[in-house]
């Protein structure tokens, strides 16, 4: 039976650490062979599982004892294994899956880039370019286009599992329309529609992402008649008049186009508007081993950044926003409440 056994020497926590590639790479395994999904709600053999996803029994079995390490599967005094919470999150199934986020986080691209995080820290740019010979998105949807696809659904996920927390933790008092900037295929905008029955909203982003909204905005959709959907580039133009202005994990690229995003937001609101910026921070938060690496991985792929509570701030005011409460949305994402000065 894999226990779990307390590790508090630096020296052996260090050991783990460097080889946190290998937990990593298991759970895209795991993933990958639905391992989760395979695994039902009774204790089962290695033989049974291995034959389900179509793997030897003895290297899943080793693949098993790693990540049941990790509080990943448990495995039972007769050498079966169990789910715990964390494998039952790899299920596809889940209500709150991590499957895709999972794939996402490890796709093969990653592990091109993270050894040149050196690189990345001496010159503050990223590395990407010099790797595949054009930007991070170029490459994804040209040359990568499964991991485009373990993109989307894994952007989806996480815009679907926050959308409910934003609808819950959002006082429309006075709102009317509300425009999801950078929306995505409006998961937070169709969760807010759907709980304020007077409410209308638009939503804005790029062509290639409005082309497939939530089913719940599209024509004959039960929330159509109350949202417009506009193709734009929110770096550009913000083409909208709205009460609420939304802006979700979109402030994460260079300054100057956090800059010309809000400063679009400021030209195109009147006075008195507010704007809602909600993102993961690196400071103030439960979840900072998750978020700071993310920060990482945004330095590596397009140069970009996650915000400290301070850095947002600053950004948001110097845009010409006042400042209000920031409050936290959930373990990993925060609000930071403004409006549009008269």
């Amino acid at each position: 039976m894999t226990t779990v056994i307390p590790t508090p020497q630096p020296a052996m926590q260090l050991r783990e650490l460097v080889f946190g590639a290998a937990c990593a790479a298991a759970v895209r395994a795991a993933a990958r062979l639905g391992v989760a999904d395979a695994l039902k709600d009774a204790p089962t053999s290695v033989v049974e599982l291995a034959a389900a996803v179509d793997t030897e029994p003895r290297p899943l079995q080793r693949l098993l004892r790693a990540l049941s390490c990790y509080g990943i599967f448990a495995e039972t005094e007769d050498g079966k294994y169990i789910h715990t919470e964390m494998s039952r999150l790899l299920r596809e199934d889940a209500p709150n899956s991590l499957r895709y986020i999972a794939l996402w986080c490890t796709e093969p691209w990653t592990w091109e880039a993270w050894p040149r995080l050196d690189e990345a820290v001496r010159s503050g740019q990223n590395v990407f370019h010099d790797l595949y010979g054009k930007g991070f998105f170029d490459y994804l949807h040209d040359d990568a286009g499964e991991s485009a696809q373990v993109f989307d659904r894994a952007m989806t996920t996480s815009s679907k599992q926050s959308a409910q927390d934003i609808a819950e933790l959002l006082d429309l008092t006075g709102v009317s329309e509300v425009a999801d900037i950078g929306g995505g295929q409006g998961h937070v905008l169709a969760s807010l529609l759907e709980k304020h029955p007077a409410l209308r909203g638009t939503l804005l982003d790029l062509p290639s992402v409005v082309k497939n909204p939530d089913p719940r905005l599209r024509k004959g959709g039960p929330l159509a008649e109350r949202v417009r959907i506009v193709p734009g580039d929110c770096r550009s133009d913000i083409p909208v008049k709205a009460d609420m202005y939304i802006i979700k994990n979109i402030l994460e690229w260079d300054d100057e186009s956090t800059r010309k995003t809000l400063g679009n937001v400021v030209a195109a609101a009147h006075p008195g508007a507010r704007v809602l910026v909600i993102e993961n921070l690196v400071d103030d938060s439960p979840s900072m081993k998750f978020t700071t690496a993310m920060d990482l991985l945004l330095l590596l792929n397009v140069g970009g950044a996650k915000h400290s509570k301070e850095s947002l701030i600053n950004r948001m005011t110097e845009a010409g926003l006042r400042v209000g409460d920031v409050r936290p949305v959930n373990a990993y994402l925060h609000a930071f409440e403004s409006t549009v000065p008269g």
